[in-house]
């Protein structure tokens, strides 16, 4: 494309700084927002897949990432019985093939010493909606932004601007469940390249990922998670917290010396999730990507991954094509299916390892042994990021 556009991009999380980055390199003017007052990443530890990892390596990050983070080889989850649930290597996908292990804050350190204007960014400013004209951002204070030759709405899972284009929505719907998690010292925890995870029925579920290097800490560590139902992470409180420790020791009491330093609900963060899916996630100047254009339960692990494509995708249609509107149909064309198959995946398994309904417990425990190691090519394509279609 040529000239320099005006860009605003909405929300400095994964999407917006891969954004800001990769249309900085091509020469665009960037006004970046972000409603915290002040940088800093939310969020869990994450695992980065082959994907993710090879936007990072194409981005010169690659390096400084893996110092950063953890390497993982294998994911590993079984019941309260012990009986094997998921088995699956990252070398069956391929010899030189890992995820990594990282900590939000590592990652957004990375991403935000690669963007030169950093510095720039408009922190503190919530922008609220989008003028009829789709080319300017109004604030909470009813400040006026712009205007903009391109929008890019990048402001996470419970978006305030997906509501400027309802008729682009196609599904919005919290997941009943949600997650408690917290950082955890892992020197000495004995599985170090393997996330690790425990299943009590659909009710519950304890998971350990190593995530390497935790900013302004020392040693490894471990992103710890509990799955509950969302109104007890809602609510959760003392009773709550003793509720927790009591049945981590009792699914799994290797990973409860662990907790040993977290002493009070306040030491726990919480997580809720939202499932969407936008018909399109253009409309007119304006393009949604990451967790504003399609979140999803974290069952697959591929937020951040897909939050990383979507830069990537967006940057390359602007290269490739005359013009702004050609760039986002090609963009829109390009991601499609790629999420479609993630999007779908994620419905249909959340219950699997989220849910009521205690039957599907025994169908899986009994079930996905089995059928990961008849369908171990297709399992890992899914783990690794790299299915892009129903069909392949």
């Amino acid at each position: 494309m040529q000239g320099r556009l005006r860009i605003a991009i909405v929300g400095y999380g994964t999407a917006g700084q891969a954004a800001a980055i990769m249309l900085h390199a091509q020469g665009h003017v960037l006004t970046v927002f972000e409603q915290a007052p002040v940088l800093r990443p939310v969020g869990a530890g994450f695992l980065l897949q082959p994907t993710g990892l090879g936007v990072l390596a194409r981005l010169g990050l690659h390096a400084v990432a893996f110092a950063q983070g953890q390497r993982i080889e294998r994911l590993h989850g079984c019941n309260e019985r012990g009986r094997m649930v998921m088995d699956m290597r990252y070398a069956h996908h391929a010899a030189d093939s890992f995820g990594l292990g990282m900590t939000r804050g590592s990652l957004f350190n990375v991403l935000r010493e690669a963007y030169p204007d950093a510095h720039a960014v408009r922190t503190g400013v919530c922008i609220d909606h989008i003028a009829q004209d789709g080319l300017s951002l109004f604030d909470t204070e009813g400040t006026c932004h712009g205007p903009f030759d391109l929008i890019v709405v990048a402001d996470g899972a419970h978006s305030r601007l997906r509501r400027c284009a309802p008729n682009l929505l196609q599904r919005e719907t919290l997941y009943p469940w949600g997650a408690l998690w917290c950082l955890v010292p892992g020197d000495d925890w004995p599985y170090p390249d393997e996330l690790r995870q425990r299943y009590a029925g659909t009710r519950e579920m304890i998971g350990l990922l190593p995530v390497g290097r935790r900013v302004n800490h020392t040693g490894r560590w471990l992103t710890f998670y509990f799955s509950a139902p969302g109104d007890q992470v809602d609510a959760f409180d003392e009773r709550g917290f003793e509720h927790l420790r009591e049945r981590v020791s009792a699914i799994w009491p290797e990973a409860s010396g662990l907790l040993q330093g977290i002493d009070s609900p306040q030491h726990l963060n919480r997580a809720r999730y939202r499932d969407v899916v936008m018909r399109a996630p253009v409309h007119g100047r304006i393009v949604f990507m990451g967790d504003a254009a399609h979140a999803m339960s974290p069952q697959l692990g591929q937020g951040v991954n897909m939050a990383l494509l979507d830069a990537e995708a967006l940057a390359q249609a602007l290269a490739a094509s005359s013009g702004i509107g050609e760039a986002l149909q090609a963009y829109a064309h390009r991601r499609r299916a790629h999420l479609s198959v993630y999007q779908r995946l994620s419905r249909w398994l959340t219950p699997l390892f989220q849910s009521e309904r205690s039957a599907l417990a025994i169908a899986r425990d009994a079930a996905f042994g089995p059928l990961g190691r008849l369908a171990r090519g297709q399992m890992l394509k899914i783990l690794t990021g790299t299915k892009t279609a129903w069909w392949r």
